[in-house]
């Protein structure tokens, strides 16, 4: 093998040493832009939504064996927040633990009514649709509205229970 072709390829095997420097640079700069990025979200979410008048609802499954979840609305007064339908694994998530939250806003303190509305499946397959209402005075802390679709063994119908935390 000539000299001149074993030069070449021993230099074509070693990377030069400025692209390795380059490419140790562009994944610094990389890393840099992903923790700014972060950063700048946080800020955002601190600047539309402060902590004296944020309110977040959620909701979460226990158990699940009695009602086959299909969609949510959640009502603010006489004004409709959110509303989600349910992928079978969006539901399955939930069964094992998972809460989801369906809404974040800002709210004046003061009385409020909240109103969720629930369908799916009910025992026996039938179509069922459920609400449940909560009252409650929102002051200048913020609030984190859980609503909780259980079993209820005894009735062998599921409950809908909203929890304030």
């Amino acid at each position: 093998m000539p000299v001149a072709a074993v030069a070449a390829a021993a230099s074509a095997a070693e990377p030069a040493p400025a692209t390795t420097a380059l490419d140790t640079r562009v994944q610094a700069l990389k890393a840099e832009v992903i923790r700014l990025n972060r950063d700048l979200l946080v800020l955002e979410e601190e600047l539309l939504f402060p902590a004296g008048t944020q309110v977040a609802v959620f909701v979460s499954m226990d158990v699940g064996k009695l009602f086959e979840l299909e969609s949510v609305q959640i009502k603010l007064g006489d004004k409709v927040i959110s509303q989600h339908l349910y992928t079978p694994l969006e539901v399955q998530a939930l069964h094992r633990g998972g809460v989801q939250r369906v809404f974040i806003g800002n709210l004046r303190a003061g009385s409020h009514a909240i109103d969720a509305f629930f369908t799916g499946r009910g025992p026996h397959e039938r179509d069922y649709k459920r609400g449940t209402t909560l009252k409650f005075d929102k002051g200048t802390e913020p609030r984190y509205i859980e609503l909780r679709i259980k079993d209820s063994q005894g009735k062998l119908q599921p409950e809908f229970e909203v929890k304030v935390w």
